[in-house]
């Protein structure tokens, strides 16, 4: 913050630390409930749940990277140890070779089955049966709005890579 950038007053920050402290509450809970029930992490879960979304299943790592809002170094190391667990496959993509796409496989969709259920429950329970209808739709109006705009900005697949990086990741 500069010395010349407004502070935050009571009000912003209250909402600021409240949504922090309850977006970490969830997270624990959930992690602890996909550790519990599937072996998973919350980030793997997150891969699993949107290749299962994808058309045919499959998406290219840079794009999973953008959607689960993980660096490309950390999802590449998530996607090894889904690969080795045969819940994923990774190739070279077919459309450019600098890519990969990554699939998830019969064993895959079977864990996310699995622990679909307990998941909705620690959601519904700590997110959604404290607050009403009209809540819900004031919150997740609020939130799609936040969310929108902080996509707005080019996904991070687009920023330069550090020249440590490797190419493969993408």
């Amino acid at each position: 913050m500069t010395d010349d950038a407004p502070g935050l007053d009571a009000d912003q920050l209250d909402a600021y630390f409240a949504l922090m402290e309850v977006g970490n509450l969830i997270q624990h809970a959930v992690e602890q409930q996909l550790r519990a029930e599937g072996d998973l992490s919350g980030v793997q879960f997150s891969i699993l749940a949107q290749l299962s979304g994808a058309p045919g299943g499959s998406a290219r790592m840079t794009d999973l990277a953008d959607g689960v809002v993980y660096s490309r170094s950390g999802l590449t190391y998530q996607a090894g140890l889904l690969d080795k667990a045969g819940l994923i496959t990774r190739r070279p993509s077919a459309d450019d070779e600098r890519s990969t796409t990554v699939t998830i496989t019969d064993a895959g969709r079977a864990r996310v089955a699995r622990v679909l259920p307990g998941h909705v429950d620690v959601v519904r329970q700590m997110l959604v049966d404290p607050l009403s209808r009209r809540d819900l739709g004031t919150l997740g109006a609020v939130l799609i709005r936040v969310r929108d705009h902080l996509r707005a900005a080019p996904p991070r697949s687009a920023k330069p890579r550090s020249r440590g990086g490797s190419a493969k990741d993408s």
